[in-house]
């Protein structure tokens, strides 16, 4: 029984800072890759960054400089903090991860509910 639990979303004007957070809960015993996705109406989902346990990093061209991915294992949690936030990065953001290894054996795909991040004068 694995819950990813976002916050952290909301409204900001362009050039405005926010940060979300997801929190992986259950019996968890490792989660090696952590990443944020993000979809704006009527477009795909995209993947924004992703962190692994021993530290690889990989951000999408559009937001590097920009936004920071960072993780705290022992909480098993994500964070995404977004710098110099722009209109086009509206969208609901989904932390997600591939695959967690807990008490019951090793499960896969797990997605948070999204958290909406609007950038708007």
């Amino acid at each position: 029984q694995v819950q990813l639990v976002e916050s952290g979303g909301g409204l900001v004007q362009p050039g405005g800072s926010l940060r979300l957070s997801c929190a992986a809960s259950g019996s968890i015993f490792s989660i090696n890759v952590m990443g944020w996705y993000r979809q704006a109406p009527g477009k795909q989902r995209e993947l924004v960054a992703l962190i692994t346990s021993d530290g690889g990093i990989y951000y999408d061209d559009s937001v590097k400089g920009r936004f920071t991915i960072s993780r705290d294992n022992a909480k098993n949690t994500v964070y995404l903090q977004m710098n110099s936030l722009q209109p086009e990065d509206t969208a609901v953001y989904y932390c997600h991860t591939p695959r967690v290894v807990t008490g019951g054996g090793t499960k896969s795909d797990f997605w948070g509910q999204g958290t909406q991040v609007t950038v708007s004068s």
